[in-house]
């Protein structure tokens, strides 16, 4: 199938970075909140990438022309996905929301579009059977943030077809992402992995073992991770931790118990960088009003 528009339900902080790795790979692109605040602001960072990506010299003025020549906007999800043949839904992490738009999508949009979840943990054969068209919904995980990590992981619930992943593995082509496709399973791959790995790191740190900055320091320099898990979880925000090992802990089991520490911090407010306080302090983050 040939996919040459795509919807992006969501405008977050993974919405927006999908939206601009499809404009950027020359798919016309609507960008989709029920926020217009927080579509403009989607729409502004993708703008603004554009312009850093020409003064580090990765982008060419003629490509931001051609990408922000191939993005628009939407109110609604209904809007958003009359005429695309690819829809990826990038709202928070939360099974009933996500099932509800794919009920939308399945209603609005084109007989033959491809509806995608970027859920980082959610099985999508779950979401998929609200939809008359489960061969046709996949996962497709992309990592934060999105210009600049090149993963993508593609996730095939029990019946997505050949054709529908062939797709979407030439769609990542485009947007210039390295592709791994995985069957699906809570957490997936790279989720199952690094949940495990943060939340033992929060119980090291509840227990006195090493400081935040040690255990940064150590998983990077011993283990050449690029960030720390503390840096990572406030980077990925501490509620979505939080929301993907309460999952992970109901579906595999009592060694994805979240640790108490974690459930404090996200109890207090501090859940990462987009609150300007997580694990560490940023009050940059927090005067540029990015809580």
């Amino acid at each position: 199938m040939e996919v040459n528009k795509i919807a992006v339900i969501g405008a977050g902080t993974m919405g927006r970075g999908i939206a601009y790795a499809a404009a950027l790979g020359g798919y016309c692109t609507i960008l989709e909140d029920v926020s217009a605040p927080v579509l403009q602001q989607g729409l502004a960072y993708v703008r603004e990438t554009l312009e850093e990506g020409i003064a580090r010299g990765k982008v060419t003025p003629l490509q931001k022309e051609q990408a922000l020549a191939c993005l628009g906007s939407a109110g609604s999800v209904e809007e958003a996905c009359r005429e695309a043949d690819l829809v990826i839904e990038a709202a928070p992490e939360e099974m009933e929301l996500k099932v509800d738009i794919f009920c939308i999508l399945d209603k609005f949009a084109k007989p033959g579009a491809i509806f995608a979840s970027n859920t980082s943990s959610l099985s999508i054969t779950e979401i998929a059977a609200v939809t008359c068209r489960p061969e046709k919904c996949v996962g497709m995980h992309f990592f934060n943030p999105v210009p600049k990590m090149k993963l993508l992981e593609i996730v095939r619930a029990l019946e997505t077809s050949e054709d529908t992943l062939a797709t979407c593995r030439e769609v990542g082509r485009r947007m210039d992402k390295e592709v791994v496709v995985v069957r699906e399973s809570p957490g997936f791959v790279t989720s199952r992995i690094n949940a495990l790995i943060g939340n033992e790191a929060f119980h090291m740190l509840q227990e006195g073992i090493a400081s935040a900055e040690d255990i940064d320091k150590a998983m990077r320099l011993g283990l050449n991770h690029p960030m720390g898990p503390f840096e990572l979880v406030d980077l990925v925000g501490l509620d979505v931790r939080l929301s993907i090992l309460e999952y992970l802990h109901n579906t595999l089991g009592e060694k994805y118990r979240p640790s108490p520490l974690l459930r404090q911090y996200v109890k207090a407010g501090r859940l990462g960088r987009k609150a300007g306080r997580g694990v560490y302090e940023y009050p940059d983050a927090k005067a540029k009003g990015q809580a």
